[in-house]
């Protein structure tokens, strides 16, 4: 599967944006994906999944309350919604995708991964 994200841009802190991942291949509804976030010289780092099979969600502590993940599985589209953004929130947003049972929260578990897109929250 190949993955596309866009969204990404330069907000105020306490803006929102919505990230996009698009999907193409076939079988993405039988995947997890996740959105990971990677800032300058940190590691990649995860930021919220969501399970294919029973659409459980999860998320980083950091982001809790503030991000919500979704999935459009007609369009083969994952969402990032973000919301009260912090200048600690700015990276390269990443979306991936994980065959099989169960989330991921770690970049190794993860099959396939998008090109990234920019968040910049300017304070």
């Amino acid at each position: 599967v190949q993955l596309q994200a866009s969204g990404g841009g330069l907000v105020q802190a306490g803006g929102s944006l919505r990230l996009s991942c698009a999907a193409s291949g076939r079988g993405f509804s039988t995947y997890n994906m996740g959105w990971f976030r990677q800032a300058p010289g940190k590691e990649r780092e995860f930021v919220a999944a969501h399970s294919w099979s029973g659409g459980r969600t999860y998320y980083a502590d950091s982001v809790k309350g503030r991000f919500t993940i979704s999935r459009d599985n007609a369009k083969n589209t994952v969402y990032l919604q973000m919301s009260s953004l912090k200048p600690e929130d700015t990276a390269v947003y990443y979306c991936a995708a994980r065959g099989g049972y169960g989330v991921g929260r770690q970049v190794y578990e993860y099959d396939y991964w998008g090109q990234g897109t920019q968040v910049t929250v300017s304070s």
